[in-house]
């Protein structure tokens, strides 16, 4: 297996619904949060046409396979379930695939690793994610690994998000139909940053609000940006899927993103192009030691890297194109053994999940 790379409470979010009782609270150094490198403008100039198009799935390089898993476990809440309602308000315009609305929330992430040279293609990253329920409408979802090299124990360079990506030319040509958003803070689990524990692979990132880019093609084969226009906000323009945590193990899902990456045996389906879903009844995964997974969920779902970060939606509506974000594809499991990935798994979400969701929920960006 690898990993595959709106309201509030009075003090956290309104339209939040839990049964008694409450998540216990994270104490404040259970939430890292750190501000992205690079400004707004420096990033969406960074990723030309050619530099897009020639990123890859962030985990098909890194040595990630794993020899032998434990027995099933066994997730438990810490808490009870809670709920927080999507923003709703998606436009009519999204794509189709088979009797499956595509949500425009979904769409792909790139970054730069950090320590390496920019201008050089190694460097140039992609992972799935998308738009959730915020109360400033600038907040993205997706894996922990997909903001953080745990290699160089950093945060990722130039991080932006494209909702809605398709096949790339509306980068390219400069018709990005609900703009580009920058990273302006990332946050996520402790236990994820300083143990490299993937039961915490998770991470919320406040956006700037979007821009849109137009290049121009110079004689000589190069582009240079044309013009930059202000989109809005993240929320405004795509919606923003629900949150729900403390859910049972067993729930039926939707999980959408961006594979790419070939499965263990060679064989690579996928483009990473075009937004791919799977559909299916999660259940406890094995317990993976290497990467400290003691309570993963998943389902039957040959995704391949480059769908990291993709979200599972719980109750996902076809008519809103919307649902719960549940969990966030993490891991591509070989159950088998015949050298083809065929199940996916995410941590599960409980109090603690919450918690670093209400964190970043309730922040502001410029």
């Amino acid at each position: 297996m690898i990993p595959l790379s709106g309201a509030l409470l009075a003090t956290g979010m309104i339209g939040v619904t839990t049964t008694t009782g409450a998540s216990a609270e994270l104490a404040p150094g259970d939430v890292v949060s750190r501000a992205a490198s690079a400004s707004p403008k420096e990033a969406i100039k960074f990723w030309s046409p050619a530099r897009l198009r020639a990123a890859k799935d962030a985990t098909h390089d890194l040595d990630v396979s794993v020899k032998g898993t434990g027995g099933a476990q066994k997730a438990t809440p810490d808490g009870p379930a809670g709920t927080v309602p999507p923003t709703g308000g998606e436009k009519a315009t999204s794509r189709k695939s088979k009797q499956v609305n595509l949500p425009n929330t979904v769409g792909r992430v790139f970054f730069t690793l950090p320590g390496e040279d920019p201008k050089k293609a190694s460097s140039w990253k992609y992972c799935s994610a998308t738009s959730v329920q915020g109360k400033y409408r600038n907040l993205v979802a997706t894996s922990a690994h997909c903001v953080y090299d745990t290699t160089k124990n950093t945060f990722y360079d130039n991080w932006i998000f494209v909702p809605a990506y398709w096949d790339g030319d509306q980068v390219w040509n400069g018709k990005t139909p609900y703009g580009i958003y920058v990273a302006e803070q990332f946050n996520a689990h402790e236990d994820f940053v300083v143990k490299e524990d993937y039961d915490f692979d998770y991470a919320f990132v406040n956006v700037h609000s979007g821009l849109n880019i137009k290049w121009k093609k110079k004689p000589n084969g190069d582009w240079v940006p044309d013009e930059i226009t202000n989109a809005g906000r993240l929320g405004d323009n795509v919606g923003g899927q629900g949150f729900t945590w403390n859910r049972s193990t067993k729930a039926q899902v939707f999980s959408f993103g961006y594979p790419a990456g070939p499965h263990p045996d060679g064989d690579k389906p996928y483009t990473g192009r075009t937004m791919k879903w799977c559909y299916g009844k999660t259940g406890p995964m094995p317990a993976a030691p290497r990467y400290r997974v003691e309570e993963h969920v998943g389902f039957k779902c040959a995704f391949t890297a480059g769908a990291s970060g993709g979200p599972m939606l719980y109750s996902y509506k076809n008519s809103s194109r919307s649902g719960y974000l549940i969990g966030v594809n993490s891991i591509a499991w070989d159950t088998d053994k015949n050298d083809r990935y065929d199940h996916i798994s995410s941590p599960y979400f409980n109090g603690e999940t919450y918690q670093v969701y209400k964190k970043a929920a309730n922040r502001w960006t410029k």
